[in-house]
């Protein structure tokens, strides 16, 4: 059965993209198979959507909008979607047409406009005459799937605003297809990321945390397009924070084969919930926790690398002796109670100055346990 679509267009050429600017009806859009969203999944590693999670209160509002509109007839939506296929669309140059299949071209790929679409489709539940009213459209042509997920990337860091978790999660897999797939032109803020391959590597850690049965961060990180009541911190602070404190030049972790790494970096975790963590409401495993131990893992990593020993134990003696030796305001970090949460403790008002203060000291204090210690040898 065919399902063809024929409507004027102009071609827009875009360096090597191909573009068709047309209009579609509402109804068109609603033809089965004509469209699909590509939405990230949070909890399969292997997904390869990029979309962010349907804001259905979103789409429901401009829903309410063409429905009220629609019945003084001064309703629009000026905004174009962009839609693409890997597959090519017929033009006729001589009339200015571009004529289709959806059985054999669709589904298309909703790049940008999903809550538009959502919208639109809601409000024709609702009142039919919605069904013929058009909208503008941008049809890519030839577009790999890849290439797809690099526009998408393009129009919402350039134009407006998408999650940031999402934006990683774009980006690591990014750097996975640098050297498989072919990827078009990115702006140069976007290639240096993806060829850094930062966000990558982070996010390996953070999956690694969140996904092992004995890790304490285990269903503790709120992943990319997930909601979780049990989460404490959400991937993109996490991310983040790692990038800035982790992955850097002078952390010997940064050395080490990623397997080896992602262990090292549990049974840090490991070693400090161990002496930190009790079962009650803790900030260890909000930002200030994560700012603190992040930071202080540069120093505390290079010890352990002049040791040759990263095993738990080995690391919960050389955390407690550092804790030992510090004074002042701070000689209760080493103890529970220093890091409850709801104003309990104290951890919880810490600012960016007194963590970066307090590494400094943690430093100090292990270096000072260290000397002690050869001293009495």
């Amino acid at each position: 059965m065919e399902n063809k679509i024929s409507r004027p267009a102009a071609v827009v050429k875009q360096g090597n993209l191909t573009l068709y600017t047309t209009s579609l009806k509402v109804s068109d859009l609603l033809k089965p198979n004509f469209y699909s969203v590509e939405t990230l999944d949070p909890d399969d590693n292997s997904d390869q959507g990029y979309q962010r999670l349907l804001n259905k209160a979103r789409a429901k509002k401009l829903a309410d909008y063409i429905i009220e509109g629609m019945k003084t007839q001064d309703v629009f939506l000026p905004t174009s979607i962009f839609i693409a296929t890997d597959k090519d669309i017929d033009f006729n140059i001589k009339t200015n047409t571009i004529s289709f299949d959806i059985n054999f071209i669709g589904p298309f790929s909703v790049v940008d406009g999903q809550h538009r679409i959502e919208g639109l489709k809601m409000a024709s539940q609702k009142e039919i005459k919605v069904l013929d009213f058009e909208i503008p459209v941008n049809i890519a042509t030839g577009l790999s799937r890849i290439s797809q997920m690099c526009h998408f990337l393009i129009v919402n860091t350039t134009q407006k605003s998408v999650d940031k978790a999402i934006e990683q999660r774009i980006y690591a897999r990014l750097t996975k297809a640098l050297q498989v797939e072919h990827i078009p032109s990115l702006p140069k803020w976007i290639e240096r990321a993806v060829k850094k391959g930062e966000d990558d590597i982070a996010l390996k850690f953070i999956d690694y945390l969140n996904s092992e049965d004995d890790s304490p961060w285990r269903d503790r990180i709120e992943m990319a397009n997930k909601e979780s009541k049990s989460a404490s911190v959400n991937q993109k602070s996490f991310a983040r924070t790692i990038k800035q404190f982790v992955l850097v030049a002078n952390n010997p972790l940064t050395i080490y084969p990623i397997e080896k790494s992602l262990k090292i970096f549990l049974n840090y975790w490991k070693a400090i919930s161990n002496i930190l963590y009790v079962n009650e409401p803790t900030v260890l495993f909000k930002y200030n926790g994560i700012q603190l131990f992040c930071r202080f893992s540069v120093p505390f990593f290079s010890k352990l690398h002049e040791m040759n020993d990263f095993k738990v134990p080995t690391m919960e003696s050389l955390l407690r002796d550092t804790f030992e030796n510090l004074d002042g305001d701070y000689a209760g970090l080493g103890h529970s109670e220093w890091w409850n949460s709801g104003g309990k403790g104290k951890a919880s008002y810490l600012n960016s100055g007194a963590l970066h203060k307090i590494a400094a000291l943690m430093a100090s204090s292990m270096h000072k346990s260290s000397l002690n210690k050869n001293i009495e040898l």
